[in-house]
């Protein structure tokens, strides 16, 4: 090796500089490997299966609000029909890039499977779950002229009505329908079931008289009763719920098998890859978990859940069965 001073100094000064350079790059790696699998500012759209104004609109408008700066704008697309099966086949065919994402509801992704001969989908192998982002219960609400206060005085004047009672869901195969199924088995009832497409509808009708009774989620409920146009009899939890503690469950008027709850859930389409999920669960739980959106969601009948994945799968298989079993009692196939 060369004693030189020259070129110690020159061998010197390129290892000093080779050493800066790759002191500038590591900076540079580590931006590279922490950019976000979605860019912000790009829209991500989330299609949801009723018409606009109902509980669904309101979380999917609540944690866009809180993901905006994160994710970029959250659009609602509200694709009604089908009893939101086309929402679903949108999602089911979008491409896989997390741009498009599904506002799937118990009904969906764990009723219709047992409900539809053709259904056109498969609820696991179809999509990538994100997270379960809020549970609701339901509520027994009738028109004000219905001569009835509570449970056994409801049941008794439907028992009396010629030609029997009708009842109003938010469409065939959900647990608005099947809320007013259990109550006829358990209470030896006939009432015949009227869907509707979504929850605006239906409020309307009941509201207005059309049908009598009508089975809406607790927060729908809420909205209802300011107008004096409805009352509400009963809810539909195991306990009571505590956004109406003064109404008393199915359950305390001796109905044990009229229980039903429900979950709203997001999912991508089945190859979105494992980073943009992951980052879509991060932020939807951040949004769902935060303080703002946690009070707009018990502000309108909703309760916070936030399980990622595995817990929604684990819901999803369990819902699944619990459903199935129910339709089979009921000889329940809906129309394709």
């Amino acid at each position: 090796m060369t004693t030189d001073p020259q070129f110690l100094h020159l061998h010197r000064r390129r290892r000093m500089l080779a050493a800066l350079g790759g002191m500038a790059l590591a900076p540079l790696a580590t931006a590279v490997r922490a950019q976000p699998a979605i860019a912000p500012g790009t829209p991500i759209r989330v299609l949801i299966g009723v018409p606009a104004g109902g509980t669904q609109d309101v979380l999917t408008r609540a944690i866009a609000q809180e993901v905006r700066e994160s994710l970029g704008p959250l659009i609602v697309d509200n694709r009604s029909g089908a009893a939101g099966r086309i929402a679903v086949d949108v999602v089911k065919t979008a491409a896989p890039d997390g741009h498009t994402l599904l506002l799937g509801t118990a009904s969906m992704m764990t009723m219709f499977p047992s409900a539809y001969r053709n259904l056109t989908y498969d609820p696991v192998k179809d999509f990538q779950p994100i997270i379960n982002a809020a549970r609701f219960e339901l509520a027994l609400v009738v028109h004000k002229d219905v001569p009835a206060n509570t449970v056994a005085e409801f049941i008794a004047w439907a028992k009396k009505q010629p030609g029997g009672v009708s009842f109003a869901s938010y469409g065939a195969g959900t647990p608005s329908h099947f809320l007013g199924e259990m109550l006829n088995r358990s209470a030896g009832l006939s009432m015949v079931h009227v869907p509707y497409r979504g929850s605006t509808p239906a409020r309307q009708d009941v509201m207005g008289g059309i049908v009598p009774a009508y089975f809406d989620t607790v927060g729908g409920a809420l909205q209802l009763l300011p107008t004096g146009r409805v009352k509400v009899i009963a809810t539909s939890g195991e306990k009571r719920s505590p956004l109406m503690p003064s109404l008393p469950t199915f359950v305390e008027n001796g109905l044990k098998d009229v229980v039903a709850t429900a979950w709203f859930a997001y999912y991508a389409p089945l190859k979105t890859p494992k980073p943009v999920v992951d980052q879509l669960r991060a932020e939807f739980t951040r949004a769902v978990n935060s303080r703002e959106v946690r009070q707009q969601l018990l502000q309108n009948g909703m309760y916070p859940v936030g399980d990622g994945p595995e817990a929604l799968l684990k819901t999803m298989r369990e819902d699944t069965a619990r459903w199935a079993a129910i339709m089979k009692a009921v000889n329940f196939q809906a129309n394709d």
